[in-house]
């Protein structure tokens, strides 16, 4: 019997259809433009302040939380931005350098209620008024440490690994999927550290405030996920590196 080879297709006939992977590849920017350099500012100030109002309980009806509560989603949002146009070990750096800077802010609040103060009646009232408000601090922003180090991480490192499945396709999902994860590590380790500084004592009021903490946060970063889609696009088209680095 004859053997039949295989022909290479004729002149103006398409050739059999080729297997492509799905999607674009994922591309990350490098660091060498301000952008970064200003997101990184904004999440640690935002942290900081953060970490001050988390020090005071709040009840609005029946809903407990803290003075930080309309404050501390900004920074999974920006480490949203900063993981998904950056990739994981920038954003591990940002998150390394936000914890130092919180780290130091709360050495400077001790130095400050530890130094004399006035002797009079204002020094006084200004002194226990400053331990009154920051003397909790330290309590807060050990919980809020552990919990912005692990929930960052974890929302970090599920974006990039869905990143790199999808490309730049489903941003939508990448969002959201990273940040339901990382919102429920953050919440249940600094609610678990804070609670009794903020005068949360029984556990019913703790699990109203796991609950609360958790399907606020959640709700808003799922809220502003259109407006942290279009942060996304205006820094890809005015970051000069992106596309340059192919993996993260």
């Amino acid at each position: 019997m004859k053997r039949i080879s295989a022909m290479p297709a004729a002149p103006g006939h398409n050739a059999a259809p080729q297997t492509t992977s799905p999607g674009s590849p994922a591309k990350f920017a490098s660091i060498g433009s301000p952008y970064f350099g200003i997101m990184l500012a904004f999440m640690a100030v935002v942290l900081i302040l953060s970490n001050i109002g988390a020090s005071k309980g709040v009840a609005i009806g029946p809903i407990v939380t803290d003075g930080g509560f309309f404050l501390f989603p900004l920074a999974y949002i920006l480490g949203d931005v900063i993981s998904e146009v950056y990739g994981f070990k920038v954003a591990r750096k940002a998150i390394v350098t936000t914890f130092a800077l919180s780290v130091f802010a709360s050495v400077c609040y001790w130095v400050i209620i530890a130094l004399p103060g006035f002797g009079d009646e204002y020094g006084i009232a200004k002194q226990s008024a400053l331990e009154g408000a920051l003397g909790p601090v330290p309590q807060i922003v050990l919980a809020s440490l552990l919990a912005f180090l692990a929930g960052q991480t974890i929302n970090s490192w599920i974006l990039v690994k869905m990143k790199a499945r999808t490309g730049e396709k489903s941003l939508w999902a990448r969002l959201m999927g990273s940040s339901g994860a990382g919102e429920f590590v953050d919440t249940l380790i600094f609610c678990s550290i804070a609670a009794s500084v903020i005068g949360i004592t029984d556990a019913g009021m703790f699990l109203n405030y796991v609950l609360v903490g958790f399907v606020y946060k959640t709700l808003v970063e799922f809220f502003f996920v259109p407006v942290t889609s279009l942060v996304i696009g205006w820094v890809k088209k005015r970051e000069p590196s992106y596309g340059a680095v192919a993996a993260s």
